[in-house]
């Protein structure tokens, strides 16, 4: 630069040389920065959703980072959750029913081709450990403490939450605590509300079903729900009180009453909702004293079919849009005390 200076030129630049730099500075450089910016807009959500979240369960705390691509789900349900949110697990827990995969008819769609691995039976850590996963879903699933400390040494797991006992969790309990382990908080929120909205709406339109007592029962070993499990709360979200005789049988983390052939006087409500699993007709044949209850006498009864009781049984936001999309009319007919009133199936 000095020899440039001596030569009478102060900067050395021919015009073409200057009108580049010109360019350079002022037209390319801005655009760069323009779209620098732009891409990194574009990235913002991913690593707002990479973040570290921290979840509160019956066992302590759990923290997932980024979002994870190897979920194992060893809740009996919980496979149904993450199906709602988009989220295929490489592996699910079977449950009951021959349906593909354990995967129900209201959730296939959301399954799609994949074909997740199956287990069976209790939970084996070493066989879980092999599945390789970033995520574990033991929600609903019977997890003890100990089996818990030992998964959480493979990845990040999520027993019930904080509170709750094995099967007492609310399905928006379940949907909220995977959608924020997931980084899907939004698409959880959305989902909860949209069947709280269906609730409200048929509550709204069934003014005459509110407060009216109700039961969900299997038949086979007449067992009754209480509101510690799905299926009581599902129908006190319709706005009818279970079974308040059941209840008061009921210890505070009591999901389920045995009653005895003998007296069916605590399940003898406005609304009787038999859950079955195999044959409903054989099943209530062998309960004697179901024709002199009063709910039997003037019809209200609702008898759900295999299907059926398996979407209340996994209360899951896509199970519970069929179920109510079903059970509507079924339970109308059904409470309405005229026993010619025949109730559709």
């Amino acid at each position: 630069m000095a020899n440039l200076q001596k030569a009478g030129h102060s900067v050395g630049r021919s015009p073409r040389c200057a009108l580049a730099i010109y360019f350079d500075i002022w037209i390319i450089k801005p655009v760069l920065t323009r779209l620098f910016c732009f891409l990194s807009c574009l990235c913002l959500p991913a690593m707002v959703s990479a973040e570290p979240r921290l979840l509160t369960h019956r066992y302590g705390q759990t923290e997932v980072s980024g979002t994870p691509e190897r979920v194992v789900s060893l809740s009996f349900i919980g496979h149904d959750f993450l199906l709602g949110l988009g989220v295929m697990p490489v592996a699910l827990r079977y449950w009951y029913g021959d349906h593909p995969f354990g995967v129900w008819p209201w959730a296939q769609h959301a399954l799609g081709d994949a074909e997740p691995q199956v287990i069976t039976g209790g939970i084996d850590v070493e066989a879980v450990a092999l599945l390789q996963p970033d995520l574990i879903v033991g929600q609903w699933s019977g997890m003890t403490e100990t089996e818990y400390r030992l998964l959480s040494r493979i990845a990040p797991t999520l027993p019930p939450p904080e509170g709750q006992s094995d099967y007492s969790a609310s399905w928006q309990q379940m949907t909220r605590q995977i959608g924020r382990a997931m980084g899907l908080e939004a698409q959880a929120e959305a989902q909860i509300a949209q069947i709280e909205a269906r609730f409200a709406a048929i509550q709204t339109a069934h003014p005459d079903w509110q407060g009216k007592t109700a039961a969900a029962v299997w038949p086979d070993q007449i067992g009754a729900y209480t509101t510690v499990d799905l299926r009581g709360q599902f129908l006190e979200q319709l706005g009818f009180v279970n079974a308040p005789e059941v209840e008061a049988l009921a210890g505070p983390r009591t999901y389920n009453i045995r009653l005895s052939q003998e007296d069916l006087t605590p399940i003898d409500t406005d609304l009787l909702l038999w859950l079955t699993v195999n044959d409903p007709a054989a099943a209530l044949a062998r309960i004697r004293l179901r024709p002199s209850m009063r709910a039997f006498v003037q019809g209200r009864e609702v008898v759900a079919d295999p299907e059926l009781t398996a979407a209340l049984s996994h209360s899951s936001p896509l199970s519970l849009s069929y179920a109510l999309d079903r059970l509507e009319p079924m339970i109308a007919a059904a409470v309405d005390g005229d026993p010619t009133t025949e109730v559709p199936q």
